[in-house]
């Protein structure tokens, strides 16, 4: 895949600057989940498998909205389907405001479908746009300048929300054991205002930029068409002749849902270890900071000095060890190794995304709408995790367990879920990418 003639004549620098602010907001906008699930669990009262809703609420909409995304953006264009993504996320950020007057989880969680529908025509719109922006080889690279935008967005996310609704977040807890049923209402309908403000701030800024992106210098960019055979093969004629591609959703699809589990569990994670809360609402940023430090070293090392491939490799096998670490420790030891999931997580993505689009040629857009519904597996595995935390606790417990011990141990115990979905990685970065491609 190679330039488009038009952007290879000019900086592509303006343009990386705009698509990083892109994924700036959707990094902001997604990471405060792990803000979000505990203090959706107080105020609505939920199990711990019902406040890992919010994060599929999120994450599910990139199944229903994907090819419709791409249907959208092969009508509108990049650009446009960009601008359309932020406005749809300023509507989802809008509906908080009803959402938390009432108090009812489940419009909280349309809330965050719809920002998840905007989130989807903006992923589905930059992802193939500064993967084809310059040569497939370093396209590892651009996204991972991406993800630094995004993951340093996460942390200051994380910081303000965490800040602003987990405060004092302990204390309401504590009260809520001692107060009657009116007064009970009174304390979660005065917390849940809480989350009005910030959401009416984040909808005026994403409608403004949402403006600005429909009026931005973004050049026009296409895929390289795939090239004909020379040896009389058969053209490529239907995207289920690319089975790398399918086998990237699925490593996509595994890769999505720990890099969840890293980010929006931990804390929660932290709170079942007895940490209080105060600690325990910057450890979202622990996770974000790792994968952060990592995009930068990638930055540094695709395509100069190691390959898409091989740092995929190096990342996986980094996720099993972690993955075995952490469910054999404890306490804060095991909390920074959940953190350090945020090593092995970040270049997955930036690796995964140029060895899936190659030599996809004019099937890159409905390509590029399947990896996004990849996303999916983090609407999917949090609840796995949840259910596997909810069932370890209830057998502790029925054992004669103490409740602290047990939701501990459980909590711990869930993350087993991680094991499998690195292994799948694994391959995908030793065979799986290679499937159905030709020698060259």
């Amino acid at each position: 895949m190679s330039i488009p003639n038009d952007t290879s004549k000019k900086s592509t620098l303006v343009p990386i600057i705009i698509i990083a602010g892109l994924f700036f907001v959707f990094g902001f906008v997604t990471w405060i989940n792990g803000a979000l699930i505990p203090y959706m669990k107080v105020i609505n009262e939920l199990t711990e498998s019902q406040a890992y809703l919010v994060a599929s609420a999120s994450y599910i909409s990139f199944v229903v909205m994907a090819l419709p995304a791409s249907y959208i953006i092969k009508k509108i264009g990049f650009k446009s389907g960009m601008s359309l993504g932020l406005l749809v996320m300023a509507v989802g950020a809008l509906l908080f405001i009803p959402a938390a007057n009432a108090r009812t989880y489940w419009m909280f969680l349309v809330a965050i479908f719809i920002q998840g529908i905007g989130m989807t025509l903006l992923q589905t719109a930059s992802n193939p746009y500064i993967t084809i922006l310059g040569p497939i080889e370093s396209g590892a690279k651009r996204i991972a300048i991406m993800g630094i935008a995004n993951k340093v967005a996460g942390g200051i996310g994380s910081l303000i929300i965490g800040a602003v609704l987990l405060t004092g977040i302990d204390d309401v807890k504590e009260k809520l054991t001692i107060l009657n049923d009116v007064e009970k209402d009174q304390l979660l309908d005065t917390t849940a205002d809480g989350v009005v403000m910030p959401y009416v701030i984040m909808a005026i800024v994403l409608v403004i930029l949402g403006i600005l992106i429909r009026k931005a210098a973004l050049p026009h960019v296409e895929a390289a068409p795939i090239e004909e055979s020379k040896d009389g093969e058969k053209s490529k004629t239907s995207i289920f002749q690319f089975p790398h591609l399918w086998l990237g959703v699925l490593a996509l699809f595994v890769y999505v849902g720990v890099e969840v589990i890293a980010g929006d569990t931990i804390i929660a994670y932290g709170i079942a270890l007895d940490i209080p809360t105060d600690q325990a609402k910057f450890f979202t940023l622990l996770t974000l900071m790792a994968m952060v430090c990592t995009y930068a070293l990638g930055v540094f090392l695709i395509p100069k000095y190691i390959s898409q491939a091989f740092a995929l490799k190096a990342s996986a096998i980094l996720g099993i060890l972690l993955s075995f670490a952490i469910v054999f420790t404890s306490g804060f030891t095991s909390v920074l190794l959940v953190a350090s999931l945020g090593f092995a997580n970040a270049l997955v993505w930036p690796a995964v995304w140029p060895l899936a689009l190659k030599g996809l040629g004019k099937f890159t857009k409905t390509a590029s709408a399947l990896l996004i519904m990849g996303i999916s597996g983090g609407a999917i595995l949090p609840l796995l995790y949840g259910a596997l935390v909810d069932s370890k606790k209830e057998d502790l417990i029925s054992s004669g367990a103490n409740e602290i011990a047990a939701t501990a141990e459980a909590a711990t115990h869930g993350y087993w879920v991680l094991l499998p979905c690195y292994v799948i990685i694994l391959y995908y970065a030793f065979w799986g990418h290679k499937v159905g491609l030709k020698k060259s």
